[in-house]
């Protein structure tokens, strides 16, 4: 099972793929960022940006693709690149006939940390650790982008639908990554914080 996670943004786009054989058992595949000219036309950079992913499904053909749920915001402009960048990437994935999941940003701190208000510091961490990568993925659109193929590959491996919309993502248990966060905050002296309501 090979997933993509898809970071969306018009000057940046993040792109992880991550492999699963069907457990909690992950390997690292690829991780770029795509980017587009902030001072181009906007139909330009969504062309720009469309064409890449093309590619890149086209390429990598993935069995799911995991996108962060647009969130609101204040930034207005912000939030609708966002949105936009989503919906080529639901019509590219669309029309190739591969499931698209959505998770907001919380859900995915929460399941790759054990805390939903973790910072990009934290996440970046613990993606280098269950990726076994020699460094952590730069820049935050990269990390982010591995943390929600992680996220959407253990829900498949739990038995998830692939075209999964909305459920909750709190396992039974404490999971792998919560454990390891567990162990490395304890090892730094620090106490462990839990996922907040």
């Amino acid at each position: 099972m090979r997933v993509i996670g898809i970071d969306p943004g018009l000057t940046r786009l993040g792109v992880g793929i991550v492999a699963s054989e069907g457990s909690r058992k992950l390997t690292f595949e690829h991780v770029e960022v795509l980017t587009s000219p902030a001072g181009a036309e906007l139909p330009a950079r969504l062309h720009q940006l469309g064409t890449s992913l093309e590619r890149l499904f086209d390429g990598e053909k993935p069995d799911a693709i995991a996108i962060e749920r647009v969130f609101a915001q204040q930034n207005l402009p912000s939030v609708m690149g966002v949105a936009q960048i989503s919906g080529i990437v639901m019509y590219l994935a669309a029309e190739r006939g591969i499931p698209v999941a959505m998770y907001t940003p919380n859900e995915v701190k929460a399941a790759v940390t054990g805390y939903g208000a973790a910072d990009k510091a934290q996440v970046t961490n613990m993606v280098t650790r269950l990726l076994g990568l020699a460094a952590p993925p730069r820049p935050a659109d990269a990390a982010d982008a591995l943390a929600l193929a992680i996220v959407h590959a253990w829900h498949l491996g739990r038995g998830g639908a692939p075209d999964r919309q909305r459920q909750s993502l709190a396992p039974a248990g404490e999971t792998p990554a919560q454990r390891a966060w567990r162990e490395a905050e304890a090892k730094g002296g620090r106490a462990r914080r839990g996922p907040r309501a």
